[in-house]
């Protein structure tokens, strides 16, 4: 556990220091900027992958940028799996950017942060969901506002489907699933992380794992020109059955 531990700081250390000294010389606002954030955070996922033990396996065409993304949420963990699945802007819980050392990084990355205890916040946060889509990013929320256990998927919000409903542009959906070697800790407690755990003690458990699967599926049907509302229904469902057959082990696409 110890070393990975220390790779996981040194791996971030020093993605986040190239980062900032990239964006001296280009502005991270540029087009530049955006090309490098993409480029880093996309090996900074695939190094923390590697180092956390995880075997990511992909199902599915990756959407084709820009988009806005739409998955299940079951922990911190989702974060590199993803983003080393494809390039991402992740929209994330305000209190993240409190974290120590990935509070920082999530910031310099162009992470969008939402206070999900004010309403006032979303306007602003759809008019940087709206940026990032005429920049042609990506963009990745978990719209059941919390992470589980990965034994459902919870019903979807729609506030930040918003942008996509207004400007048309295509919402495609995901679904993670976790699983951990026969005699490890079920990936339910050990990678999973939900409910009241703390995120220290949560984090060393995972180190300690010999390693654990994190199975991604992409769903290769865009929805798009809907209201908000009846996006989020049709994207949970979608999102529903992409967990269900993650699941049962089958191929979705």
């Amino acid at each position: 556990m110890a070393w990975r531990a220390c790779a996981l700081l040194a791996v971030t250390l020093a993605y986040f220091a190239l980062w900032r000294v990239g964006v001296l010389f280009v502005g991270a606002r540029s087009d530049r900027g955006r090309r490098l954030r993409r480029r880093w955070m996309g090996r900074w996922a695939r190094a923390v992958v590697r180092v956390i033990g995880a075997r990511v396996e992909v199902q599915g065409p990756v959407p084709p940028a820009p988009c806005v993304l739409v998955s299940n949420h079951l922990g911190y963990v989702d974060i590199p799996v993803l983003a080393s699945c494809t390039e991402l802007v992740f929209v994330s819980k305000i209190e993240v950017r409190q974290w120590p050392l990935i509070g920082p990084a999530a910031a310099a990355i162009g992470t969008i942060f939402l206070d999900r205890s004010s309403r006032r916040a979303i306007p602003g946060v759809n008019a940087q969901i709206s940026e990032s889509l005429a920049a042609s990013d990506r963009v990745l929320f978990f719209p059941e506002g919390t992470s589980t256990s990965g034994e459902q998927v919870l019903p979807f919000k729609s506030s930040l489907l918003e942008p996509a409903a207004q400007s048309g542009y295509p919402v495609f959906c995901a679904a993670v699933h976790y699983s951990t070697p026969s005699g490890e800790v079920p990936a339910s407690q050990s990678v999973c992380w939900w409910g009241d755990m703390e995120f220290t003690p949560h984090i060393f458990g995972l180190l300690r794992l010999s390693g654990f699967r994190a199975r991604v599926v992409f769903h290769a049907e865009p929805h798009v020109g809907q209201g908000r509302k009846q996006l989020a229904e049709r994207t949970e469902q979608a999102v529903v059955e992409l967990h269900r057959d993650l699941h049962r082990g089958l191929t979705a696409t």
